[in-house]
């Protein structure tokens, strides 16, 4: 269980994600919202994909890309809902620093992760029920492989996402391509 941040000590803003702690004024100590391990968060998206009536309801489709929306946020995660139709995907990407983890509730997907500064996938599938969790460094594609299956899936961020890194697979390895920023998405 995560401990709550001391009376004697005021949280930084949700929004600051900047590092260690560092001092403010005179030698007056700034710290930060306890975050969620990946142990949490993969917990956390048990317990949401295990209600769905808390989420079925916010399901939606979009043949332009996949649909999301933002369930939870507060200063230590947030959750958010996906829906996949056939053929969609997220393509490489990192949480920009985040641990993280995700949960399929409908359907299935894959899961492509480039091994070490290896120069091509593996594919890991993700079926209903599984939940895998990551850290701060992980970089994966998921995707809805299925021909004629919609897939729906939770997912979990610690700290709250303020930025991500797009990368594409080249013959010498993953390549840094872009940044977004939360106003992006």
């Amino acid at each position: 269980m995560i401990s709550s941040v001391p009376d004697d000590i005021a949280p930084v803003q949700a929004h600051d994600h900047s590092g260690p702690a560092r001092p403010v004024g005179p030698n007056i100590p700034r710290t930060r919202v306890p975050l969620l391990s990946q142990h949490e968060l993969a917990a956390e998206v048990r317990r949401i994909a295990g209600r769905p009536a808390e989420w079925v309801s916010r399901v939606r489709l979009d043949p332009e890309g996949r649909w999301y929306e933002q369930i939870h946020l507060d200063g230590r995660y947030e959750l958010w809902l996906i829906s996949w139709l056939p053929g969609q995907s997220t393509g490489f990407h990192d949480h920009g620093g985040a641990n993280g983890a995700f949960s399929v509730v409908w359907g299935a997907l894959d899961e492509r992760v480039v091994p070490g500064s290896g120069t091509t996938a593996t594919v890991r599938p993700a079926t209903q029920g599984v939940v895998r969790a990551f850290g701060p460094r992980y970089i994966h594609d998921v995707r809805n492989t299925a021909r004629d299956c919609v897939a729906v899936s939770v997912h979990a961020y610690s700290p709250p996402l303020s930025l991500m890194t797009r990368y594409d697979l080249t013959p010498g390895g993953l390549v840094a391509t872009a940044t977004e920023t939360e106003d992006n998405w």
